[in-house]
This record gives structure tokens, C-alpha cells and sequence, in this order.
């Protein structure tokens, strides 16, 4: 045999060999163009955050198809690195994963089944046709994370032609997440009582501030008369987060010059001009021939949820007013007896005498106490 023939042997056994190979794998594999504009977004599930580490959580893909034709399923195989073998990340888990509802792009794939396999999901559907560049997303619910906190793992993404994995991978691309350590942060609420008193408390943005109130020092509005009702005011203001709220008692005495007093109205009356009277009330008092235009409603106002002060029983009439030492004059029961945000209560004080009354400066000292029961 002539070295040329043997030569024309071999090239023709080669020509052979390489249309076999190529007959052989043309069905399974075919130049894959890339995805693009891919992302995987960890997002919180029932109960885990979306990074946690064995979180169970759910998975949201969107990325672009860039070639126009069939498209069946679409793979996404996790691993440990961007390519080469891939190893399943430690603790992931994808069986037991649903394919949410929603869809975008190209639609009607259902969850793969056959096989199942841990960091292998894939949705199918029967083939048909994308034209690409197409945008596309798809939200597998249920995905348990990798176990390990701060650790990147990679997910492969692919698309088929045919149905479960079937016919030629076309298109393929990676996307890179991370698990996390979650931030834990722990504080403590303490019981809670804030009060205070003084001629006037602020309430800069609509919340009283105690750390405004001024000083109880307080003079009335004229010299004590008996053609005419004296008057004066202070405020005070209370939260609470105790269970059973609080409750507000004035202590003191009733106005004294040395040996002289003004009589103290233990029994609630209207202001009775030339009679020796010394009296609150929590109350925004309506102007007429014998009340004084004196005081302001409670604020804000009380809704009997988070704001519940409310004035007591003798302290609560518009133009009647009442001293009892040591005698609770507010509480925050309006709705029920519980926890209250601030308000702002306005305490009116009136002075009547008789003219007979004694000359002589006049004072008190009232001690107001706010007890909260938790």
C-alpha cells in the first residue's frame, strides 16, 4: 500500500471520527450566549431574615434572556464557587422549595421534580418561544440558606430548550449572594413614672416635657377681694407605663397669714363672692357673674387608649371647685385604669373673702403626689 493512500486513509477516518463526536454531543450542548443584568435577591421568609444563615427564606431571580427561541426550563444549581465542579454550599437546602406564583417574562413554569436534588432546582414548562433579549423573574419560596454566617455561594442559571433539562442548554450565567450574621439588638424598657408640677410645663411638638416646667412660685392675679374672685393657675403632667396607671393627690394646706386662713371648700361649691373660700379644680371654667374666666381642659385631649387623664369626682365640674387635703384630684382611669402617655393638666385655683378677712400676705404650700401602680 502506497504512503498516500495511507495518508488518505487517516484523513478520512479522522473526518469520521470528528462527525461522530459531534453527532454524538450536538444534542446536549450548544454555544451558550450570556444572561445578563441577573441578580438573586435574598428576601425574608415567614419568620427569617433574608440573609440569615439556615434561614429559611425566599430566593427572587431577575435577569434577561438574550436569545430568541424555545425555552423549557431553567436551572439554577447552587455551589461554592463561580465555576468548575461544583459542591452544594454546607446546609443548603432546596427540596422542599416552592415556585411562588408570580412570574414575569416568560411565564408558566412550574417547580422540576424529576430528579430532586439539594442545590438543583429548576422550573419547567412545556417548550416555547422567547424572544430575546427578555427580561425575566422568578421567586422560589422555602430555600433553606447555607448554614454558614458570611459565606458567598454562587448560583449557576441556565436555560434548556425542552422541558426538565431536556434538549440544549442555550443560555447560562452566575449570580453571587452572601448569608450574614444577623445584628441582634437588645434593650429594656423600665417601669416608668414621669411627673412633674410648676407654674407651666411646655409641650414643644405636642409632647409635654417636665424638663420645661417652671417654678411653683406662683402669685394670684390680684389682691384677694371680697366684691371680687381672685385667681391663679399651675400645671402638672404625668405618664406612665404601669399596668394599673396612676393616680394624683394634693397635699397642703389652705391659704394662711400667721394666724388667719381662708376657709377651705371641703364640699365642692360654685365661687361665692364676699365668702371665705379657698378652692381647685382641674377644669377649663366658662366665664359668668361669680366664675372667673380661669383654667384649660386637660392636654392632649383624653381618648381613654393612650391618653387617660382624667380629673376627679369634685375637681371635674366647670365652675365648681373643692380642697380636701390629701384627696385625689386626677388619675388616669379615662377608659379604663392603664398605661398613659403625658398630658398636660391645668390646675385652677380660686380665692374668695369676706370683708371682714384678716389683712396679711396669705401662702400655701401644696405638694402634689402621683402614684403609679404596676
Amino acid at each position: 500500500m502506497s504512503g498516500k493512500y495511507k495518508l488518505l486513509r487517516l484523513f478520512v477516518s479522522v473526518l469520521l471520527l470528528v462527525t461522530t463526536v459531534s453527532t454524538a454531543f450536538g444534542g446536549q450542548s450548544a454555544l451558550a450566549a450570556q444572561i445578563t443584568a441577573r441578580s438573586l435577591q435574598l428576601q425574608a421568609g415567614v419568620a427569617d431574615g433574608g440573609s440569615k444563615a439556615s434561614g429559611v427564606v425566599n430566593h427572587f431571580y431577575t435577569f434577561t434572556i438574550p436569545t430568541t427561541g424555545n425555552v423549557g426550563s431553567i436551572q439554577f444549581l447552587y455551589c461554592t464557587t463561580a465555576s468548575g465542579t461544583c459542591t452544594t454550599p454546607t446546609g443548603l437546602a432546596t427540596t422542599a422549595a416552592t415556585l411562588n406564583g408570580t412570574q414575569t417574562g416568560a411565564t408558566g413554569f412550574t417547580l422540576g421534580t424529576t430528579p430532586t436534588v439539594d442545590g438543583a432546582p429548576y422550573i419547567t414548562r412545556a417548550p416555547s418561544s422567547v424572544t430575546g433579549p427578555q427580561v425575566v423573574t422568578y421567586k422560589l419560596d422555602g430555600i433553606t440558606n447555607p448554614s454558614t454566617a458570611n459565606q458567598t455561594f454562587y448560583v449557576r442559571i441556565s436555560t434548556w430548550t425542552l422541558a426538565d433539562l431536556g434538549g440544549a442548554s442555550t443560555d447560562a450565567g452566575v449570580v453571587a449572594a452572601s448569608t450574614a450574621s444577623q445584628i441582634i439588638l437588645t434593650g429594656q424598657m423600665p417601669e416608668s413614672l414621669i411627673f412633674c408640677a410648676g407654674a407651666t410645663i411646655s409641650a414643644p411638638g405636642g409632647i409635654p416635657d417636665c424638663s420645661t416646667a417652671t417654678s411653683g412660685a406662683i402669685s394670684f392675679n390680684q389682691l384677694f377681694s371680697p366684691v371680687d374672685t381672685a385667681y391663679a393657675t399651675s400645671q402638672m403632667a404625668a405618664s406612665t407605663n404601669a399596668g394599673s396607671g396612676y393616680n394624683i393627690t394634693v397635699n397642703g394646706t389652705t391659704m394662711t397669714s400667721g394666724s388667719n386662713t381662708v376657709t377651705a371648700m371641703n364640699s365642692a361649691d360654685i365661687s361665692r363672692r364676699s365668702v371665705s373660700q379657698f378652692g381647685l379644680n382641674l377644669m377649663d371654667n366658662t366665664p359668668d357673674a361669680v366664675t372667673p374666666d380661669v383654667g384649660t381642659a386637660i392636654t392632649a385631649a383624653s381618648n381613654g387608649t393612650d391618653l387617660r387623664a382624667q380629673a376627679l369626682a369634685g375637681y371635674s365640674t366647670d365652675g365648681t371647685f373643692k380642697f380636701t387635703p390629701g384627696e385625689s384630684v386626677a388619675d388616669s382611669a379615662n377608659g379604663g385604669a392603664g398605661p398613659t402617655n403625658a398630658q398636660i393638666m391645668t390646675v385652677s385655683y380660686i380665692v374668695n373673702v369676706a370683708g371682714s378677712q384678716a389683712a396679711g400676705t396669705y401662702t400655701t404650700t401644696l405638694t402634689y403626689i402621683c402614684t403609679a401602680t404596676f
